[in-house]
């Protein structure tokens, strides 16, 4: 695991890429047109053309080694993110958040996860620098969570919060326009949209505690794991765009997932006894994912061919 030190500058550096980023899509996303998925996939492209240029620059700058682990972070986190889109997805349909408005909420969302992410990736890079059979502990609580993926469906724990929320916090159903507050006989009120920008923050606090612990069986230099963070981050919005028809539909995802989150707490509680290279771990992960997406559109495609046949069986039965 890479431990090295970084430059003021690089860090300048980093700062400059996210901010410019935001800008750019912000300035690319202006006004009510909603992206038609192929737009949505353009820019997929460009923002994971940028995380893999910054992934060269690590390489040339701090050595091959700090190049795998940071792609290694990168799409094990890039991975873990889709868990966040079904999120989307729930709380979006269940506050009835238009797509126009859906952007909005995710703007907010991505520039709120960043700055968790940041807290978390150092509290626990100095906790483990302190104590570093912490690690053992982070490689216990990703088996629990690979174990409460496997068995918890995400319907009910965003329906709970949700309905949480709504009981906790003055609201109103109704939209008013791209405020997230509103008046009402006098009465300030959250609208849905502000629901809906804190259940997503507080969901991605819940898998940032996931996939943090998570990025630590790959490295321990926190610059390695918050800048790939933060380029995984940065190109949710246009992932989600071209995810969101089908994202229900892969239904064995999660397993995939939960194959990860147990994958990285296994790698850390036998850190002691056996070394995974990152290129390793690259390819575990991607064939996990692969296995899941996989075996999801097969099972899609079968439903879709059986339909017919039920259909005229139905059809030709006895009434």
């Amino acid at each position: 695991m890479s431990s090295f030190d970084v430059p003021v500058w690089v860090w300048a550096l980093l700062a400059a890429i996210v901010a410019i980023s935001i800008s750019v899509d912000l300035l690319a996303h202006r006004g009510e047109r909603i992206d038609s998925r192929k737009r949505a996939l353009v820019w997929s492209f460009v923002w994971i053309g940028v995380s893999l240029a910054f992934n060269v620059f690590v390489a040339v700058q701090f050595g091959a080694a700090a190049g795998e682990e940071f792609l290694a972070v990168y799409l094990l986190e890039k991975s873990l993110a889709v868990d966040n889109l079904f999120v989307f997805l729930l709380v979006f349909g269940a506050l009835n958040i238009p797509p126009a408005e859906q952007r909005r909420v995710l703007t907010w969302g991505i520039i709120g996860a960043i700055l968790t992410r940041g807290v978390l990736v150092f509290a626990g890079a100095a906790a483990v620098a302190r104590w570093h059979s912490l690690l053992y502990v982070f490689g216990g609580l990703l088996i629990v969570g690979a174990i409460k993926l496997l068995r918890a469906p995400q319907e009910e724990s965003e329906n709970k919060l949700l309905g949480w929320l709504e009981r906790h916090i003055p609201w109103t159903p109704k939209l008013h326009g791209h405020h997230f507050f509103t008046r009402v006989s006098g009465r300030l009120l959250a609208t849905p949209l502000l629901l809906a920008l804190i259940a997503i923050e507080l969901t991605d606090v819940v898998f940032a505690i996931d996939s943090v612990p998570a990025a630590f069986a790959v490295t321990n230099e926190p610059f390695l794991i918050y800048s790939s963070n933060l380029l995984a981050i940065l190109g949710l919005r246009a992932l989600y765009v071209v995810l969101a028809g089908a994202i229900a539909d892969l239904r064995y995802l999660r397993f995939g997932l939960a194959g990860v989150l147990g994958f990285a707490g296994g790698k850390l509680l036998t850190a002691a006894w056996f070394t995974i290279p990152p290129l390793v771990s690259v390819s575990v992960i991607a064939a996990m994912i692969a296995i899941a997406v996989g075996f999801s559109v097969r099972a899609n495609r079968r439903d879709r061919r059986d339909r017919p046949t039920r259909g005229a069986e139905s059809a030709g039965a006895p009434a």
